[in-house]
């Protein structure tokens, strides 16, 4: 089993191998777009596959990581740490960041 710290790498090394789009990154958002919709409509209609689609999200997500440079992990992890430190009020219904400790 690979190392879930490699994941980026793997993904990109299969698009390599399987001769897909590795440097159109408007492609890429464009694909993940789509994915994100087929990840909706098994949710919507209750499909055992809305995980797997999931999952395909997240590999278009890396695999755009890799063409951009970006350690996608890294990033997550910055992004959850600055999420826990904003500080959001309810106001008329939505929940509206107010500040960031």
């Amino acid at each position: 089993m690979e190392e879930f710290s490699d994941i980026q790498k793997i993904i990109f090394d299969n698009k390599v191998q399987k001769g897909f789009n590795t440097t159109n990154v408007e492609l890429e958002f464009c694909l993940t777009s789509g994915e994100l919709a087929e990840a909706f409509e098994a949710y919507r209609k209750n499909l055992e596959t809305a995980g797997e689609e999931l999952a395909d999200v997240a590999i278009y997500l890396y695999g755009i990581a890799e063409i951009l440079g970006l350690d996608l992990n890294a990033e997550i992890l910055k992004k959850v740490n600055k999420n826990k430190d904003r500080i959001y009020k309810n106001i008329n219904g939505v929940n509206t960041r107010v500040s960031e400790d």
